[in-house]
């Protein structure tokens, strides 16, 4: 049996950042997938601690997997922190080289779901909560709905704490009282 496209996709990743011992974590639609809701998406992405690495070095071992550079001009990169690449499958990636602060907590809390041959970080599903509601497009709310529906054990006052923190660092007061709604309408408690 061959492997899908996705997971070979997942096991160059993985190797390629193995190989500069890099920590890593899968977000948006694919995470959210892992996390218990039914969506389709033909498309990763990833974010990366590249550590001392330059992006160029992180691009290198990413080539040297499979990946091919979809943009090649590095202001680009250095301007929006996003290394966009394909694998010789055809399957999409977006890289986000992580910064500072909020991006370091969520590598802290990955979870690891088996992935073909490899353990893949996966961003907690908490976390996952957090950046679609930062983000805040009715498809990134949906997928808040179909992870608070599917996750029996999810920490609530995780999501809470953290985007009290956002909302005191980005000074607005939006974001918990969207989860609380979520919250409300899916009947849990």
């Amino acid at each position: 049996m061959s492997k899908s496209k996705l997971v070979e996709t997942f096991e160059a990743l993985s190797a390629a950042f193995e190989d500069l011992a890099l920590r890593w974590y899968v977000f948006g639609a694919q995470a959210a997938i892992f996390h218990g809701i039914t969506r389709a998406t033909a498309d990763i992405d990833v974010t990366v601690d590249a550590g001392d690495h330059p992006t160029a070095a992180v691009a290198d071992s990413l080539t040297a997997h499979g990946f091919t550079l979809r943009v090649a001009d590095p202001a680009f990169v250095e301007r929006t922190r996003v290394l966009p690449v394909v694998h010789a499958t055809g399957v999409p990636v977006d890289v986000v080289l992580a910064g500072p602060g909020i991006e370091e907590l969520f590598l802290d809390r990955v979870v690891h779901r088996r992935v073909g041959q490899v353990e893949i970080p996966i961003a907690a599903a908490e976390d996952i909560i957090i950046m679609k509601i930062l983000a805040g497009r009715p498809k990134d709310l949906d997928d808040v709905r179909g992870i608070v529906s599917a996750k029996g054990d999810l920490n609530v006052s995780q999501v809470r704490e953290t985007l009290t923190m956002l909302e005191g660092a980005l000074d607005q007061s939006d974001l918990t009282p969207v989860f609380e709604g979520i919250w409300r309408a899916s009947g849990k408690r």
